[in-house]
């Protein structure tokens, strides 16, 4: 029989973060994190490197370095037909548009697909991105996703944010909002 929705520890987690982040419009912060009841099936050096990789984004976004951002995606980068270019574009939208960007990542999942050359890892999860309007003053939610799996692929000796694996679908499932930034 299938779990409540919330009756997995982490939505709370998530949704407490996010509730308090909004409320209280905290100067942005990153959390990123592997659930305790995780799927991981990697070894222990991988996991610290894709780790490693959301640790980047966090530290580059902070600083709103947006030329450290881009190091983090491959080079191949494709996520529902957008390629680096539009990812930098929205990145730099949203600097101009907010400060202070808030970040959670909770891993759910760490699988790596394929061998050598061709591995990907899959990494399951659940976050949210928010940040102060400089219009406003307001906490805004930007992004937030439940499962949504993150595709990273090997470059350069490095994990890269790859975009999605597969082809296109022609249209999304009810519910499911595209994820592009991660």
């Amino acid at each position: 029989m299938a779990r409540p929705m919330w009756s997995y520890p982490n939505r709370w987690v998530l949704v407490a973060v996010a509730a308090l982040s909004l409320a209280t419009g905290t100067k942005g912060q990153a959390a990123t994190s592997i659930s305790q009841d995780a799927f991981v099936q990697v070894d222990q050096t991988t996991v610290n490197q894709i780790l490693d990789v959301f640790q980047q984004a966090e530290t580059a976004i902070a600083a709103e370095n947006l030329d450290r951002i881009m190091t983090l995606y491959a080079t191949g980068y494709n996520y529902h037909e957008l390629k680096q270019a539009d990812i930098r574009k929205i990145w730099r939208d949203l600097f101009e548009e907010y400060r202070d960007l808030s970040e959670a990542h909770i891993f759910l999942q760490i699988v790596k697909v394929g061998s050598e050359s061709n591995a990907i890892i899959e990494v399951t999860c659940t976050g949210t991105v928010s940040g102060l309007s400089k219009t406003s003053g307001l906490r805004v939610p930007i992004d937030s996703w439940h499962e949504e799996v993150h595709y990273l692929t090997r470059e350069d000796g490095v994990w890269r944010i790859r975009g999605n694996a597969g082809d296109r679908p022609r249209v999304l499932s009810f519910g499911k909002a595209p994820h592009p930034l991660f």
